[in-house]
């Protein structure tokens, strides 16, 4: 086994939770951890994963034909081009990803159309991922874009300065584009058991949990959405199967 293969990976885990087969022994092991700790844990991975198909559903609705997913992971089952493209055809997707396993399985298991791009690139850097030649012929910034960050950031340090990326992001759309985002919290949780927690994820990457406020800064410039930022079980809710369990907040903001 690979060095790679051998060392938990975030996405790896979270393709675990959700059933997935796109998983190593090592990502299997520190998942299981996180189970015995946090038993909901694969709930809640698919709380997050209906979260994305509702948020993107509604930006198609309001005319939006364009999807940028940043720390977009693994593919699995109800991916933004399948969702977009049932409501618009024509919509154009570009997944990106700092993590070169991540990648390489999306360019083999996503369609070669040519409206459907996956990249690897580094949300800590968005002036190199903006300019992208691969992404800057596929997405048109003069007309409205949707950024969907989603479970990403909780992986970014505050050393990194994720405010500053995600406003850089923010800058280079025009108004009309939206920002949809979730982000891991522990809020109203017990101590240990969250540092239990967030160790395991540490052997793989930082995380960094954030409370309802700080996430809520993520989303400065935008016009937030009805019913705001919440538990992300709570947005919008279409009755979707095991929807009622989140360990994270969501949003969707309108560029002003």
């Amino acid at each position: 086994m690979t060095e790679a293969e051998n060392r938990p990976n975030v996405a790896r885990m979270y393709d675990y939770y959700l059933g997935g087969c796109h998983n190593f022994a090592a990502d299997r092991a520190a998942a299981e951890e996180i189970l015995k700790i946090f038993p909901d844990t694969g709930v809640a991975a698919q709380s997050n994963r209906a979260f994305l198909r509702r948020v993107v559903r509604w930006a198609a609705e309001q005319g939006v034909r364009q999807f940028l997913d940043i720390g977009a992971g693994l593919p699995t089952q109800g991916n933004v081009h399948e969702v977009v493209r049932a409501i618009r055809p024509d919509a154009r997707v570009v997944y990106v990803d700092h993590d070169e396993v991540a990648v390489a399985y999306a360019r083999r298991l996503l369609p070669t159309d040519g409206r459907t791009v996956v990249l690897q690139g580094d949300l800590r850097r968005p002036g190199e991922l903006l300019a992208d030649p691969t992404l800057r012929a596929t997405i048109d910034l003069s007309e409205p874009v949707a950024v969907l960050l989603l479970a990403v950031l909780h992986f970014v340090p505050d050393a990194d300065d994720p405010y500053a990326a995600v406003a850089k992001l923010r800058d280079a759309t025009v108004p009309g584009s939206v920002l949809a985002l979730s982000h891991l919290t522990l809020d109203g949780l017990p101590t240990l058991p969250t540092e239990q927690g967030t160790a395991i994820y540490r052997r793989s990457s930082p995380l960094v949990p954030r409370s309802r406020d700080e996430v809520a800064r993520f989303l400065d410039g935008y016009e937030l959405v009805e019913p705001g930022l919440i538990k992300v079980a709570a947005w919008r809710p279409d009755g979707e199967p095991q929807a009622a369990v989140s360990h994270g907040y969501g949003g969707v903001g309108v560029r002003r």
